[in-house]
């Protein structure tokens, strides 16, 4: 079984014409319906498909912190969960502010919502929110969060294995750089790092590649980018951290 991560969106709040908000998903070859999705601040099931993957293989979603650029997709997502017809309940998953969040998105809709019949059930999955706290352990994942550093927001970074493969996969979510990330993607196959760029709680591409450097990973792949020319962003980077690309968006990547 090989594991993929699909990255749904390589934005920051604002960013490039062609990218839209950071969401990602991995998902496995040998059993499709085993996908898991990260985020959902835009229309996530539509970027799902762009890469290949059904609405049906959602196995759960999991959400990483409060702001709009991560959540604010959620009622859209359960519309179109319900009009695909699932049955099953969708489990939803993260800290509690995020939930809360996520939460207050669906209940907005309520008055519209109320009279539909057979929505599926939502299993809401609060983890604390401290390093080695497991997200997700139905197989073939295993997911673990971190607490990162985003300014004033609770946010946490994912570490996600999977049980087959042997493989490791780190996500940064929404960070300045921190040692929490770089214990977090120690040896990982793939680190997955924002490159926002300057400011409170975000980080630079060279930054990132730090972080990268320090974990010992494989390979680095910059997300959460803001608008415009990358490319001397990137060639810092890849002064520190060779191998590192500029995330494509709706790219599909082995681990």
């Amino acid at each position: 079984a090989m594991p993929a991560l699909h990255l749904l969106g390589t934005g920051a709040a604002i960013s490039d014409a062609h990218r839209t908000t950071t969401m990602l998903a991995v998902s496995d070859d040998a059993s499709p319906s085993n996908t898991l999705v990260v985020d959902c601040g835009g229309d996530v099931l539509q970027r799902l498909q762009a890469c290949g993957r059904a609405i049906d293989d959602v196995d759960g979603l999991l959400v990483t912190h409060a702001h709009m650029d991560h959540t604010s997709g959620f009622p859209l997502f359960m519309e179109k969960i319900w009009l695909d017809g699932r049955d099953r309940p969708i489990p939803v998953c993260g800290i509690e502010p995020a939930l809360a969040q996520v939460r207050r998105t669906w209940d907005a809709f309520a008055p519209v919502h109320e009279g539909w019949e057979d929505i599926p059930p939502i299993n809401w999955h609060k983890v604390p929110h401290e390093q080695g706290a497991r997200l997700w352990t139905q197989a073939p994942w295993t997911v673990t969060v971190t607490p990162v550093d985003h300014g004033d927001t609770a946010n946490v970074g994912l570490r996600v294995e999977h049980a087959d493969a042997d493989g490791v996969l780190a996500y940064s979510c929404d960070t300045a750089p921190t040692s929490s990330v770089v214990d977090l993607a120690e040896g990982a196959d793939v680190l997955v790092h924002e490159a926002n760029g300057v400011g409170d709680g975000h980080s630079t591409a060279a930054g990132a590649a730090e972080v990268a450097a320090e974990a010992g990973v494989d390979r680095l792949l910059l997300v959460h980018l803001p608008p415009g020319d990358k490319s001397n962003a990137l060639r810092e980077a890849r002064q520190v951290f060779p191998h590192t690309d500029l995330g494509e968006e709706l790219g599909t990547y082995g681990w």
